[in-house]
């Protein structure tokens, strides 16, 4: 990447850049936690509840012990890509979560209730992390333009900062992010036993598969944030050269 012949205030030329490893580590970080989820799922999508509820069963089961009757529960195609959407209310179930008895699917049905409930009761993180989506969005996509510009325009400080600055969106929208999902998935969890859709020894596992996929959210950040340190270390200094 062009930043690794970079002259901040350590000035590395064509010689290897030692602020890749913050790159790597977010790297490695993201790779073992999609290893994780998907040997996790994978295990436990082989467990079939004892309650015999499909995920979409299972949705819809949580969704009206929660008095929620304005969700519509639909199945799109994919391997866990499962979301809600409140833009339209529609809980949508992949095809490992929406027909599966399992108990990784019907955990995951259920963590997406959780949101689908934090909608409906005014989540304060979850209104705030829809509300960064399109800053977000724009910033992820604008940032590198602009740090590449202002590198190639002669080290443009304004340019750079205001693209170090957009990508700072990106990463306070996965920071915002991380108790959105743990939220979700707590509320999954404990009506998954209050309503009788899983047993405890069901929940356990369950648990453990929605850990796992919170730790995809927990990467995903840590990785955001070490790319941003790596801006800021290469390019904080540059008033004082």
């Amino acid at each position: 990447m062009i930043l690794g012949m970079y002259y901040g205030p350590v000035r590395y030329g064509y010689m290897f850049d030692p602020t890749y490893i913050l790159i790597v580590i977010g790297v490695l970080l993201s790779v073992f936690a999609s290893l994780g989820v998907n040997t996790t799922f994978k295990k436990y999508s082989k467990v079939r509840s004892a309650s015999g509820m499909t995920g979409a069963m299972a949705a819809e089961r949580i969704l009206r012990s929660q008095g929620i009757n304005d969700v519509v529960i639909q199945h799109v195609a994919g391997n866990l890509t499962d979301h809600y959407n409140p833009s339209n209310k529609t809980l949508n179930l992949s095809d490992a979560t929406y027909s599966s008895t399992s108990v990784a699917a019907v955990g995951v049905a259920a963590h997406e209730c959780g949101h689908a409930i934090q909608h409906a009761k005014g989540y304060a993180p979850l209104s705030i992390r829809s509300a960064l989506v399109p800053a977000a969005n724009f910033g992820s996509s604008i940032s590198w333009v602009l740090i590449i510009i202002g590198i190639v325009a002669g080290g443009s400080n304004l340019l750079i900062k205001l693209g170090i600055l957009c990508f700072s969106l990106a990463v306070l929208f996965q920071i915002v992010t991380l108790p959105v999902e743990f939220n979700a998935s707590g509320r999954a969890l404990k009506l998954l036993g209050n309503v009788g859709i899983l047993s405890d020894r069901e929940v356990a596992q369950t648990r453990k598969v929605l850990f796992a996929a919170a730790l995809t959210y927990v990467a995903s950040a840590a990785a955001a944030i070490l790319q941003l340190l790596r801006l800021i270390i290469l390019f904080g200094g540059r008033d004082r050269d």
